[in-house]
């Protein structure tokens, strides 16, 4: 397998469908507003395997100063693979002038993050208004 990183903004539904249903996040159901919303995040990096795609990270910054991580995920068939880690470095790296990069983890991937050098506050919480299940 040889994976290829590619900063790209332009998806199909289906492409966006298949890997957001692989992790069974809820907004896999809405592929349609999926598409928009990769246009109009400030960064994305995809992983390809060959014309599938297979992981990505997004991220919204407000130009200076704070970076926030809204979406990274992996096909699971291709966990294990440094693919995630891979798409955090690079986020890491495309931020590296920032001075705050923030990432909401679920608790069972918190061990994950940490791993990349993220740390858990100890004075904040997330907090939603949503209509996702996931």
């Amino acid at each position: 397998m040889n994976v290829e990183y590619k900063d790209i903004k332009d998806f199909t539904k289906e492409q966006l469908e298949d890997l957001f249903l692989s992790v069974d996040w809820s907004s896999g159901h809405f592929p349609d507003k999926l598409v928009v919303a990769m246009k109009n995040f400030k960064t994305v990096i995809s992983a390809w395997d060959d014309d599938r795609l297979v992981g990505m990270v997004c991220a919204m910054d407000d130009g200076i100063m704070n970076a926030y991580v809204h979406y990274l995920l992996v096909n699971p068939a291709y966990h294990g693979k440094m693919i995630g880690r891979t798409l955090v470095d690079k986020i890491k790296e495309y931020y590296k002038d920032y001075m705050r990069i923030a990432v909401i983890a679920y608790d069972n991937e918190a061990h994950f993050y940490e791993r990349c050098g993220f740390e858990k506050s100890t004075d904040a919480s997330p907090m939603f208004i949503t209509s996702l299940w996931t």
